[in-house]
């Protein structure tokens, strides 16, 4: 693997960890900027919104822009989002940096495969997107609980300078080692984008994306606020759990790989909805009691990521047969119904918090899990059906 993909891969991780880390940090924010525990969460569904309209748009717009200079370009904006934030004086300064920073993830994982696709031969293409969005799995592991620990014994400030200092590496990282010669791709057209939008089959399957993130996000948003006020934990403990559970979440990811491949992405998914709305379920019971809380949790971790690869390998599948000519374009757009999920659930579950407590997030989120297994269902119902019959 060339060293380029290095600086993929640095790059993803500073991303990963500023689109996360906000989670772990909605009780300081709450407390130090004197704002509530709902806004602060709200955070989390501006990034994703950031995200949402940066994938699709930003990056049809900047299909003729040299692709290195781009990617040097998004982790320059990147980096001044974060360090906007590092300065913001008040709430409403820290929510435009935070959207500015989710634009800039968005067409930097829109292009990103492109990149890294293009610096292997292509029997290594998969190997490669899989390094880069590893990038993504380590910040998970680590990134976040650092940054969460950063937050909580120095201010939510130095976190996001941290990640800013990060994102520098990125740049200089990106400026020696990828090359200038990337061919451009030609770029997803809004066209494009409007005739896949318009396929209701790939409409049903961006539903169960956003649905079956957002009842996750539901409650994962106001994780760190629920293991202090409801299962008892020590602030400092919430970046062991946050490490614990992002270690769930990377075994997860390769399970739901893997169970995707033995049992097709309709199987798998049914699955993995199942037990994450049962889980979310066991959780509202289990949340305020320590142990119970962090078994449950880390249970949970296996499942609430485990869905990605089912749901990006279907919706690839789909769109190669009903719109075999924007097959990356569908695929983009389920990245912006990921953010969309999480950008809902992060709403929901402010308002869950600010009119019936923090302790109901976890039932309302199942309710959201059990709409996308009941969406999988239908779509899988549909595939059955001979084509003639769906025309």
């Amino acid at each position: 693997m060339p060293l380029a993909l290095l600086a993929l891969t640095i790059s993803a991780f500073a991303i990963g960890t500023t689109e996360f880390v906000s989670v772990g940090l909605v009780p300081t924010i709450a407390q130090q900027l004197g704002v509530s525990v709902p806004s602060a969460g709200l955070l989390v569904s501006i990034y994703a919104l950031g995200v949402a309209i940066g994938a699709p748009v930003l990056t049809a717009l900047t299909g003729r822009v040299p692709r290195k200079t781009l990617l040097i370009g998004l982790m320059v904006l990147f980096t001044l989002g974060n360090l906007l934030a590092w300065q913001s004086p008040n709430y409403n300064t820290l929510v435009m940096a935070r959207l500015l920073t989710g634009l800039a993830h968005g067409v930097f994982f829109s292009i990103g495969s492109t990149i890294a696709t293009s610096l292997v031969s292509k029997e290594k293409a998969a190997s490669a997107i899989a390094l880069m969005f590893g990038g993504l799995t380590v910040a998970l592991v680590t990134g976040v609980p650092l940054g969460t620990f950063i937050g909580q014994h120095f201010g939510w400030r130095e976190t996001f300078l941290a990640v800013s200092l990060i994102g520098v590496i990125a740049i200089i990282a990106s400026a020696i080692l990828v090359p200038n010669n990337i061919k451009n791709k030609p770029a997803a057209r809004i066209a494009d984008q409007v005739k896949v939008l318009m396929n209701p089959r790939l409409l049903l399957i961006y539903a169960i994306t956003a649905l079956g993130y957002g009842g996750v996000f539901t409650t994962f948003t106001f994780l760190a606020p629920m293991m202090q006020e409801q299962a008892g934990f020590s602030a400092s403990m919430v970046s062991w759990i946050l490490l614990a559970y992002g270690v769930s979440v990377a075994i997860g990811n390769i399970w739901g790989g893997k169970l995707a491949d033995r049992h097709g992405a309709v199987k798998a998914l049914t699955i993995i909805f199942a037990a994450l709305a049962v889980l979310l379920l066991i959780f509202q019971f289990t949340s305020g009691f320590g142990i119970p809380a962090l078994i449950t949790l880390m249970v949970m971790g296996v499942f609430a990521f485990g869905n990605v690869p089912g749901l990006q390998v279907y919706v690839v599948q789909k769109a190669e047969e009903v719109t075999p000519d924007a097959v990356d374009v569908a695929s983009g757009l389920n990245i912006a119904a990921f953010n969309v999920g999480i950008a809902l659930g992060s709403v929901i579950g402010g308002q869950v918090v600010s009119t019936l407590g923090l302790a109901q997030t976890p039932w309302i989120g199942a309710v959201i899990v059990a709409g996308a297994l009941l969406l999988v269902r239908l779509s899988g119902h549909l595939d059955c059906k001979p084509k003639a019959a769906l025309a």
